[in-house]
Parts: structure tokens; sequence; C-alpha cells
């Protein structure tokens, strides 16, 4: 006989079917686990979320098991969890959207382990209010560390990319991807579509890579990198997505993609996976991004990393 837990939210209840499930075998996480992570961090969590269409990471046999993304919403979803449909080059996309903590803890029930949220709301699909840049250890960065994935490079990165966009007068947040390295995120405004913040983007990646050419590079081709760090402004497109802060993530120890202060980034002792499921309290004791900036333009942003640029070329 299978077992269910009902938890009611928001005036309604949601079902978790097996909870006792196991999802991540090394550390004896199970459904119901996991979705009393969500319940509460879903407070902290939903802003991040609301109006958003979601692609969903799904493990209904565990993390050791053939997981697989989904976009389409399947028929079986119920009517409250709110959905967009968006086009694509071939037809439309019907997304989920998660907009209150009952519709976050059905897609836990659908042994969705992380979301992953578009960097524009559903509303305004090609106008994103997210700008992101991902920065991720290179393979085999030569500073000790046999798995390539020394984190000094990426939190030294960041640090880097948070200076000139200190100088383009562009805020930034930052996160751990809860995987190996981190997001540096600016607000926008949605005034610019995604092929005009993608350029952007590239053009601040190619000026910290031309001010660190031994370190950074913005080579999309592996085998150019040279065991530089890349600078991945890749995710700012239409329908592409980026995990959603506080989203556990599919890795044994179920490490949290979570916010952090930019104090956190220079402690040297920072690590790739700073938080975890485990420490849910111990995460929402503090909120890095409360009073997080407004989205800004990037006209002004624009003018000045051309010059800038033009600055950089000179001899």
């Amino acid at each position: 006989m299978t077992s269910t837990e009902r938890i009611t939210t928001g005036g309604r209840t949601v079902e978790i079917g097996r909870p006792e499930k196991v999802l991540f075998p090394d550390d004896g996480v199970t459904k119901g686990d996991l979705a009393g992570y969500y319940r509460a961090v879903a407070r902290r969590m939903l802003p991040h979320l609301r109006g958003r269409p979601l692609m969903l990471e799904r493990h209904p046999d565990g993390i050791d098991g053939s997981g697989f993304m989904q976009k389409d919403v399947p028929d079986h979803f119920p009517d409250w969890v709110h959905r967009v449909e968006l086009p694509k080059q071939d037809g439309t996309v019907t997304y989920a959207v998660c907009d209150d903590t009952a519709s976050l803890l059905y897609l836990v029930d659908q042994a969705c382990t992380t979301p992953h949220r578009f960097l524009s709301r559903a509303d305004r699909p090609d106008h994103p209010d997210r700008l992101v840049f991902d920065l991720d250890p290179p393979p085999a960065s030569g500073r000790g560390d046999p798995d390539g994935r020394d984190f000094t490079v990426v939190r030294e990165t960041a640090l880097r990319l948070r200076g000139l966009l200190d100088e383009l007068e562009l805020p930034s947040l930052v996160m751990s991807t809860g995987s190996r390295g981190l997001h540096v995120i600016v607000p926008l405004d949605r005034r610019a579509a995604f092929d005009d913040v993608r350029a952007f983007a590239r053009g601040v990646a190619e000026l910290l890579a031309a001010r660190h050419p031994d370190e950074l590079t913005t080579e999309a081709r592996k085998q150019a990198r040279r065991g530089r760090l890349y600078l991945d402004t890749q995710r700012n497109a239409y329908a592409q997505t980026a995990v959603a802060p506080y989203a556990v993530r599919a890795l044994p120890g179920a490490p949290v993609a979570a916010p952090l202060s930019w104090e956190d980034v220079e402690d040297p002792d920072l690590t790739a996976q700073p938080w975890h499921l485990s420490a849910v309290d111990r995460l929402l004791k503090a909120d890095p991004w409360r009073g997080a900036p407004r989205g800004r333009s990037l006209a002004a942003a624009r003018r000045r990393l051309a010059e800038l640029a033009q600055d950089s070329s000179r001899p």
C-alpha cells in the first residue's frame, strides 16, 4: 500500500506520494525531506519564481537514476498550477509557472528536485529582468586541484567582474550554483531585448578577458580555452534558463543554489557548495539579497563600456 503525506498550505492540500522514497541515496534524503525543505524556503524562494516559466529537472528514480529535463507541462498537472504557452521554432511550449507554495510542493511530488527559471517573466518573455554571467572553474586548472575544480579562480573572477560592473555603474548580485561555480547577476529594467542584453554581456566579458588574458577567455570552444576560465554569457537568450535561488541540486550531499553576499565571496575559504539541504535553518537566518537593487537600464552602461573598451585598445 502506497503511503501519502498531505500538506495544507494557502488553502490547498498537496499530496506527496511515497514520501519515504529515497531520492539522494548517499545521504538518505527522501522525497518527504525534499518537500520539507521547499516548504521551509518557500517564502524566500517564491519571489524568484513567480511569473517565470520553469524547466523542471525531475528524478523519479532518485539522483542515481535516469533523470530528465521537462519543459511541457503534462496533462495530469492540476489546473491550479499556473501555465504559460510560449512560442518555439516549430510550435509552442506550455511551461509551468510556480506562483505559490502549493505549486512548489506539487513539483516535489512529481520528483522535481531542481526548478530552473527563465531570466524573463512570462508577460514579456523576450525582455529579461536578469543578466547572468556563469562562472565555472576551468578543467585542469593546474593549481593543485586534481579534479580541476579549484574554486579560487572562480571566486577571484567574480570579484573582478563585480569591479568592472561597478565601473559601469551597474549593481550586481552573486549566488552559488550549488554545483561547481557562481552566477553573477545584474538586475535589469526589462527595456532591452535578449539579443541586446547578450551582446552587452559579451562585451563586458570580452573586456574583462582582455584585462586578464592569461586567466580568462570568451572562447566557446573548449580546446581554445587552454585552461582559462570561460566567461559564459550564453544563458542570456530567449528560453534559456538558470538554476533558481534556493533550488536543491541533484548531486550527492543535496547542495543548494544559494544567494551570497560579496563579503562571502571575498572569503578565501568559500567553497563551491557552501550550503546544503540539511542546513536549511542556518541558510534562512540571513538574507544576503535583502534590499536588492531595482532593475537598471543598460543604456548608460553600454556607453561606458564602449569608452572603456576603446581606452583598453589604445597602446
